[in-house]
């Protein structure tokens, strides 16, 4: 049924046009122009390869993310969101607003061919290769069911105990991982992108020069914000094959 993804970059107004610059640079990616009614859409172009990264600037709130699917048939794919337990929020020709049992913002959109995913931009190389959905831990298993069936996609066990993914087809170009966190059952379920970089280190220093600063570092990641706020990974996941990666002892 899922033809394609798309990540959004969801802004509020003072940080947009510096939130949009940084993700070009960090992806190497050109700019389509404005489009809207009030031009809150842009798509970012990548070096090669179809598009999957999109900006969107919104009212008011905090920097977050949302997710579009692409199907062939918009109002199928909503009755069958439907039946999982989403809950649709607006409809119109070719698109439909909802949101996941636990909260989170996703649209059914119409697929318009896209197909070809993008090689790593730079040397040694980095690709957004990932969409990770932060959920807290008793709504995890609710969650994962929805996201599984409604795209597909087997749930699978992930490196560490807190992790999951959905195994995705290799002609798609966003990986979803499912992360337990522990906010109350109460809140709703966010996400954030992750970064597979051939050179962790050296790609942390190249974000801090685009103007990200460094929050924390995992076994396997760091953790930064962007110019908005928005929290994103750089990730030892190999940006080609998708493996995880260790990097070598250094002397």
């Amino acid at each position: 049924m899922i033809s394609w993804l798309t990540a959004f970059l969801d802004c509020p107004g003072p940080a947009f046009a510096e939130t949009v610059r940084f993700w070009q640079r960090a992806t190497g990616s050109g700019l389509s122009a404005y489009r809207g009614d009030q031009g809150e859409f842009a798509t970012l172009i990548p070096p090669d390869g179809d598009p999957y990264l999109r900006t969107q600037l919104i009212e008011s709130g905090t920097a977050g993310s949302h997710l579009d699917l692409h199907v062939t048939d918009v109002f199928r794919a909503g009755l069958r969101a439907q039946d999982l337990g989403a809950r649709i929020t607006r409809e119109e020709p070719g698109l439909i607003v909802a949101v996941s049992p636990g909260g989170f913002p996703f649209c059914l959109v119409s697929h318009h061919g896209e197909r070809i995913r993008s090689l790593p931009y730079g040397r040694p190389g980095s690709l957004v290769d990932q969409l990770c959905l932060d959920i807290p831990e008793p709504r995890y298993d609710e969650e994962a069911r929805f996201w599984s069936e409604l795209t597909g996609w087997r749930h699978r066990p992930g490196s560490r105990p807190e992790f999951g993914y959905l195994a995705r087809p290799p002609d798609q170009p966003l990986r979803i991982l499912l992360q337990r966190t522990g906010d109350p059952a109460a809140a709703p379920v966010r996400a954030h992108l992750d970064l597979a970089c051939a050179d962790r280190e050296a790609e942390t220093v190249r974000h801090k020069q685009l103007g990200a600063v460094p929050v924390s570092e995992g076994p396997h990641w760091t953790t930064l914000t962007d110019p908005s706020g928005r929290a994103y990974c750089l990730t030892d996941r190999d940006p080609v094959t998708g493996r995880l990666t260790l990097p070598s002892p250094r002397r």
